[in-house]
């Protein structure tokens, strides 16, 4: 057998055995970034010629887990503004550094931190929308991240886009330049419901529907958003966007924490998904989304951690832990969300919500390579009854031992392989002493 990659000896978990068992190790092949073989390591061929082999004994072999909404770029912003509700929050604090401190350059170098943060914990791709993406698709690139990228479109003079007239024309331009990357994929974030009109809004999604991509959009994050929304259209924000002919699969709704049942019912006709961000809904006190009446609904849903000025951080795991606790919490069901579900949130059913399913979120032959390997010699991952419960439960992004993306080494035994996180902590450092001077 003819290899780039050889995985041996790890537990792996795949569709078919998602608690695999502690003395039945197997070996993934891996050939043109894709899985080509998975199985016991008694059925390992006496002869394999591969570039590269990892060891994973004392490792469990798993799907890379997938972000589905961050603005990356904000790692400058972590902390900046704590403790403060959404609207002081963005109107007070985050819109006016943005203004003041968001170049290409600051772009570039702090989406690099965070992606050395998510490669470290475990994420393997990542949604991102932010202004000068072309520069965060360049630094996702270069740091070995898969990323869907999306422009930021708004409805107010905007980093790059100073002329908002122009925002539709230049999310054109960022989707023709990286329409073809094997690791970025285009797309458009409309910032929400109540910084774009409906005329951008519809020109966005146009777009989107000419070129085959994602549309990601803010909406029902706090319930001042949908009083707002009643107020000026007579409508809840689903319902408006609705009304507006954008709700569709290739849709992506992020936050979605106060719909009703109609709401619900609109979002699972139209096929569009939805992310849940619990962290940053916590933190800024805006509400619990009803994922279980999503799920129940057979709506596609994703996790996402969002920005670290609001969560302040990115790891999945730790996504994993809150949206299962806290389901269970705020409805009083401790049967709600449980581990298998929340995992598959952060796996498969993430790759659903962007329209990546089959390509990535699952341990099968014939997908990409995307791979982690948790090191299950920590003493707080032991016993193990059930992955899914270690996971869900148990683990954090500090018990990652290796990351794979598309069959590329990007972390190796805790050591990362395609980033200078030095220099990206020194550059990101250096630019947080300007923040802190205002200047």
């Amino acid at each position: 057998m003819d290899c780039d990659l050889l995985i041996t000896n790890g537990l792996l978990k795949t569709p078919n055995n998602p608690n695999p068992s502690p003395d039945q190790p197997g070996f993934v092949a891996v050939l043109g970034g894709r899985i080509i073989e998975i199985a016991p390591m008694t059925e390992l061929p006496d002869e394999v010629r591969s570039a590269r082999v990892i060891d994973a004994e004392g490792g469990l072999v798993m799907p890379g887990l997938v972000n589905c909404h961050n603005h990356a770029a904000m790692t400058l912003f972590r902390g900046l503004a704590d403790d403060l509700p959404l609207m002081s929050w963005l109107q007070e604090h985050i819109f006016p550094a943005e203004a003041k401190f968001v170049d290409p350059e600051m772009v570039y170098w702090c989406v690099k931190l965070a992606a050395a943060e998510m490669i470290i914990s475990g994420t393997t791709t990542v949604a991102d929308g932010y202004f000068y993406e072309d520069e965060a698709a360049q630094a996702f690139k270069d740091a070995g991240i898969r990323a869907i990228a999306a422009q930021g479109v708004i409805d107010f003079p905007a980093p790059g886009v100073p002329d908002p007239a122009d925002n539709i024309n230049h999310a054109a331009r960022f989707i023709e330049k990286w329409r073809d990357d094997n690791l970025i994929t285009p797309a458009i974030f409309c910032h929400s419901p109540y910084t774009c009109s409906a005329e951008t809004i519809r020109g966005a999604k146009e777009l989107t529907r000419q070129e085959d991509c994602l549309f990601f959009i803010h909406v029902s994050e706090t319930e001042s958003e949908v009083a707002e929304s009643l107020k000026r259209h007579g409508i809840s924000p689903i319902r408006h966007l609705e009304q507006l002919g954008v709700l569709d699969k290739k849709t992506v709704l992020v936050h979605c924490v106060w719909l009703d049942d109609e709401d619900i019912r609109i979002v699972k006709e139209t096929g569009a998904g939805v992310v849940s961000c619990p962290e940053s809904n916590m933190k800024l006190a805006a509400g619990v989304a009803p994922q279980d009446s999503f799920i129940e609904a057979s709506i596609p849903v994703g996790l996402g951690t969002d920005s670290c000025a609001s969560n302040n951080n990115l790891d999945m795991f730790r996504e994993m832990t809150v949206a299962a606790k806290l389901a269970k919490v705020h409805r009083l069901n401790p049967t709600l969300l449980p581990a298998r579900q929340v995992v598959k949130m952060a796996t498969s059913g993430g790759a659903a919500v962007l329209g990546l399913q089959g390509e990535i979120g699952e341990l099968t032959v014939g997908s990409l390579a995307d791979i982690v390997i948790i090191d299950l010699r920590k003493p707080h991952l032991n016993p193990m009854y059930e992955a899914d419960s270690l996971l869900a439960y148990a683990a954090s992004g500090s018990d990652v031992r290796a990351s794979i993306i598309g069959g590329r080494l990007v972390m190796d035994d805790y050591r990362l392989k395609t980033i200078d996180l030095p220099e990206v902590v020194g550059k990101v450092n250096e630019m947080a002493r300007q923040v802190r001077a205002g200047t």
